[in-house]
C-alpha cells in the first residue's frame, strides 16, 4: 500500500500559480497582469519555456494594486506608493538590526566595566577584551586610532 504524502501549500514566494489562476484570484483580467508586469508594478516568475508563474506575495500585491487602483489612484501614485512601503520595511530592518548592535555595545561597555572595577586598575584585562563581541568591521577610513601616553 503506497504511502500517502502530507500536502503542504507552498511557501509565500513559490511561483505556483498560471496567469489564468493569478487573474481569477485577484479579479483581473490577464492582460491587466501583463500591464502590470510592463509598468514595473510586479515581477512574476518565469518557467523554463517563458511562461508567468505567480506567487501567493504576487496574488496579495496584485489585490492591493487593485484596491489601490479602485480607489482613484492612478498607477504612477501606485508605483509610488509601493516604492514607499519597500523604503519603510527596509528601515524598519535597518533599525532592528542598529537597536540589536546597540544592545550588543551596551552589554560589552557592561562588561568591560565589571571587568575594570574587578581590576582595580583602569585597564581592561585581556582575557575580557577577549569575550567582547565584534560589534562592526570598520569599512574603509573608519578606523579609530587611539594614542595613549605612557603610564596612563
Amino acid at each position: 500500500m503506497p504511502t500517502r504524502r502530507e500536502f503542504r501549500a507552498p511557501t509565500p514566494d513559490v511561483a505556483v500559480y498560471v496567469i489564468s489562476v493569478a487573474a481569477e484570484l485577484t479579479g483581473l483580467h490577464p492582460q491587466t497582469l501583463r500591464t502590470y508586469e510592463r509598468l514595473g508594478l510586479i515581477t512574476p516568475g518565469r518557467t523554463g519555456g517563458g511562461g508567468r508563474r505567480y506567487s501567493h506575495r504576487d496574488i496579495e500585491l496584485l489585490r492591493e494594486i487593485a484596491e489601490l487602483s479602485a480607489a482613484g489612484i492612478g498607477l504612477e501614485g501606485v508605483r509610488r506608493i509601493l516604492e514607499l512601503q519597500d523604503r519603510v520595511a527596509a528601515l524598519a530592518q535597518r533599525n532592528e538590526e542598529l537597536v540589536a548592535e546597540l544592545d550588543a555595545t551596551r552589554e560589552a561597555l557592561r562588561q568591560a566595566s565589571l571587568v575594570r572595577r574587578g581590576n582595580g586598575r583602569s585597564e581592561v584585562a585581556a582575557v575580557a577584551v577577549n569575550k567582547l563581541p565584534v560589534l562592526r568591521q570598520p569599512g574603509p577610513g573608519q578606523s579609530l586610532v587611539v594614542w595613549r601616553r605612557n603610564g596612563r
